[in-house]
């Protein structure tokens, strides 16, 4: 058994969008090295939206990812950076990863908003379609 989080963040401005990418950088290279982490892939999706899905060993082992530097960190500065955030866990056998689709349907169905400082006013009235957000840039 594994555990999957998803995550689907927009850049509110673009004058975020180089603060953004270091912290994405550097937080996805402290969860490829974390104990317990089992795979890592990141995805630019339309307009300023970003998506990552990781695959951990158990809950334990991503929350202690979650709680360390660099990503600890990044966290309160997506609060201002962002207009839109939500994230997703489940389990699953096996640790092998789910498709993008299969990622964002787990979202839509079973996520839930991350707080932001300046929500979007879909953010704001927890109207958030994840498979809009999602579409990847080159299929648009």
């Amino acid at each position: 058994m594994s555990l999957i989080a998803v995550t689907s963040l927009r850049v509110r401005s673009i004058r975020f969008l180089l603060p953004f990418a270091w912290f994405a950088w550097r937080s996805s290279r402290q969860a490829q090295r974390a104990p317990g982490n089992l795979g890592v892939r990141l995805r630019k999706a339309e307009g300023m939206a970003f998506w990552t899905l990781t695959v951990w060993r158990n809950e334990e082992d991503m929350k202690a990812y979650r709680i360390a530097p660099p990503h600890l960190q990044a966290m309160p500065k997506l609060l201002g950076w962002c207009d839109e955030a939500a994230l997703a866990h489940w389990n699953q056998d096996g640790a092998e990863f789910t498709d993008w689709k299969t990622a964002e349907g787990r979202l839509a169905e079973s996520g839930r908003p991350s707080k932001v400082n300046h929500p979007s006013a879909d953010q704001g009235a927890g109207r958030l379609d994840f498979t809009s957000i999602g579409r990847d840039a080159r299929r648009a």
